[in-house]
């Protein structure tokens, strides 16, 4: 019988191993000496919750599903009717051919041909790659067609770090900043962290916060990284997220409303290009020229 997320793409090296599915690209399975790191599902489920999926060509939510670029009007599906938003992009349910294995990396890629909402023509690949210092995740999209077009990437994998709750980890996000919403999580403003429950400047436990909250203005390293940190106070192990500096964006979600029994064990912590309903507001979105590529880096490191 068919896999729901079709093939399942293993690589390995020095006790890591990742598990790629062909549908959607997504990011299935880390496992750290055969500890799953991961909130995420089993090879006999679909995604749920956008467990690991790969979002583009925008992440998070487009207000209506409607915006303007180049002078053009463009309906989107609404593929979170509920909130009257389209959601996490047009890739996630598709399926994603294999262009490159080898034991510690794989690449796979799509085209994402034009389509009502969103007319572009657009080569998509993901590469996949272990080594010593764990997994990098390189995004490149490509403009195959005649016309620009506009463009955001996101990732939406969740962790655990081995405590029964999210509540007692302990967090840090180096942010100033992070976007207001309405009821509907489509941004209305930006605020400093300074003085709020969201403040995760410097590491503290998550405690009792619900995060379904888009950082920005982050704080890299001096070598150019911004990297988010999730510890276990007892083990000390460690999940950091790091992303190059295309990645202005971090999204953050406490898991309040997946299904009860998954419910705050573990944190999306979601590298994103641009802001959500950025379609629409500008605000970190890509303008890809015909024949031009677009290229971004993050990845997950332990211990």
């Amino acid at each position: 019988m068919a896999q729901p997320t079709g093939e399942q793409f293993e690589i390995s090296h020095n006790g890591l191993r990742v598990v790629v599915t062909e549908v959607g690209a997504t990011l299935r399975s880390l496992m750290v000496d055969g500890v799953e790191i991961l909130g995420t599902f089993g090879p006999e489920a679909m995604s749920d919750f956008s467990r690991g999926q790969v979002l583009l060509p925008f992440p998070n939510r487009i207000d209506g599903g409607l915006y303007e670029f180049d002078g053009e009007r463009h309906q989107l599906p609404l593929t979170e009717p509920e909130r009257n938003t389209a959601i996490h992009g047009l890739t996630r349910w598709l399926n994603w051919t294999p262009l490159q294995q080898s034991n510690s990396s794989v690449t796979l890629g799509h085209r994402l041909h034009p389509q009502e909402g969103y007319p572009f023509t657009l080569d998509l690949s993901l590469e996949y790659a272990l080594s010593n210092t764990g997994l990098t995740v390189t995004t490149t999209a490509a403009n195959v067609g005649t016309e620009p077009l506009p463009f955001g990437a996101g990732y939406h994998p969740y962790f655990t770090v081995g405590t029964p709750l999210v509540d007692t980890a302990r967090l840090r996000i180096p942010a100033a900043s992070y976007l207001e919403t309405d009821d509907r999580l489509i941004p209305t403003g930006r605020s400093s962290v300074e003085g709020t429950q969201f403040n995760f400047r410097e590491e503290r436990e998550v405690g009792s916060v619900e995060l379904d909250t888009c950082y920005t203005d982050v704080i890299p390293n001096e070598d150019g990284y911004t990297y988010v940190t999730l510890t276990n106070p007892e083990s000390r192990f460690t999940v950091t997220v790091w992303m190059d500096g295309k990645h202005g964006f971090i999204q953050a979600y406490s898991s309040d409303t997946v299904f009860e029994a998954d419910r705050r064990r573990s944190i999306a912590i979601e590298p994103m290009t641009c802001a959500p309903n950025a379609f629409n507001t500008g605000v970190g979105l890509r303008v890809i020229e015909p024949g031009e590529s677009f290229t971004s880096v993050w990845g997950i490191n332990t211990g």
